[in-house]
């Protein structure tokens, strides 16, 4: 079984806030947290939590499955700095049949280890559409959000929980989320999910891209 691929989130951060011509400071203000968390964020120091991680996407203008793609062309590949893009990803982007399908094997998801006890797992893409295929865990006293505020990004949220229990905060109401149980409403409605359980929480959720 082939190991897992943890994607270089913090370098094409970096790199899409180096195209948008934002300094740090600048796209830590509009983000509401502080410039030290950002630079630590795209050192790969630190990782984002799901709320600050869907904020800086829609403050640059790129979407989260952007964020799993380590191009083997991108300027950044190669060069020995923090972050940079390691032989052996840029060896798997360069492989499409394995990064988008049709069958990613349960070894090769690409997986992205964030803050507040949450981690993401990337089962498929398909060319040129905007979806975010995840198989996602909420570790016991996990969150997406650190801070304990609610998140709002573009799109449409789809979720199905296999195991453990999540609560939904969705607006003014909160909702338990059992095995079994599906949720979906617009991402632009304040949103956290966290779990107070003592097991991890897992399902499968799919965003889509902007809402029409």
């Amino acid at each position: 079984m082939s190991a897992a691929v943890v994607p270089p989130v913090g370098a094409r951060i970096r790199q899409a806030r180096l195209e948008r011509g934002t300094s740090l400071r600048a796209l830590a203000r509009e983000v509401g947290v502080s410039a030290s968390l950002v630079s630590q964020i795209e050192t790969g120091k630190s990782q984002p939590s799901v709320s600050t991680l869907y904020a800086i996407t829609t403050v640059l203008g790129i979407s989260v499955e952007s964020l799993f793609d380590a191009r083997a062309s991108s300027p950044m590949a190669g060069v020995d700095s923090p972050g940079a893009v390691p032989p052996a990803l840029a060896a798997f982007a360069a492989d499409p049949g394995r990064r988008i399908g049709p069958l990613v094997g349960a070894g090769e998801r690409e997986t992205l280890e964030l803050d507040s006890g949450v981690v993401w797992e990337r089962l498929g893409r398909v060319p040129g559409a905007d979806v975010d295929f995840l198989l996602v865990t909420y570790r016991p006293g996990g969150s997406s959000s650190g801070s304990g505020g609610l998140m709002r990004h573009t799109g449409t949220e789809y979720g199905y929980l296999t195991s453990g229990e999540l609560i939904l905060t969705l607006g003014f109401d909160e909702y338990t989320v059992r095995p079994g149980d599906a949720v979906s409403f617009e991402s632009t409605t304040p949103h956290r999910y966290r779990n107070d359980g003592e097991v991890p929480a897992v399902g499968v959720w799919f965003v889509s891209g902007d809402v029409q």
